[in-house]
């Protein structure tokens, strides 16, 4: 109101019935005094860095017996505001993909899960060779690692899903 009253240097009568707000709105000003709330949420701040408001005024409600929304309040203009530490992403480097020129240079895993109509959970592990886009083995176990070595069908080379291969 105050910003309205001196860029347009109109009247109080007139800025206020314009806005539809009452005239002793406009006057109010506020004689709270929050200095002894202040000075203990600085030092409890002080003393427990990682504590945000709601755990602050449980302190100063057993002290002062004072309200959450004031402990609220205060603490926000106070600038006492806990830092969130944000998740971390995956940052992807824009280099290009290799082009794949022959079988067996790139495979893909995937896992899948189902449940059984009796209830049993069960996994299926999936890998693709992505060159040529076949699945090159398809074990499903009810937990992984499994005791079974599984062998890429119709190669002899020996390639098992627990040992890593040479020719990957």
């Amino acid at each position: 109101m105050r910003r309205l009253l001196a860029e347009f240097t109109s009247s109080e009568r007139h800025v206020c019935g314009l806005m539809a707000v009452p005239r002793s709105s406009c006057r109010y000003q506020s004689r709270r005094d929050d200095s002894r709330i202040e000075e203990r949420l600085r030092e409890l701040a002080r003393e427990h860095p990682r504590f945000g408001y709601r755990r602050l005024h449980l302190y100063l409600h057993w002290e002062m017996g004072v309200n959450h929304k004031k402990v609220q309040r205060v603490y926000r203009e106070l600038g006492l505001n806990v830092k969130r530490t944000r998740r971390r992403h995956l940052r992807r480097t824009l280099a290009p993909r290799p082009v794949l020129t022959a079988p067996n240079q790139e495979w893909a895993l995937d896992f899948a899960s189902d449940v059984t109509a009796a209830g049993q959970r069960f996994r299926v592990l999936g890998v693709r060779d992505n060159f040529t886009r076949q699945a090159r083995v398809l074990e499903a176990a009810t937990s992984f690692p499994s005791r079974r070595v599984t062998r890429e069908p119709g190669t002899s080379d020996g390639c098992t899903r627990q040992a890593p291969c040479d020719s990957l």
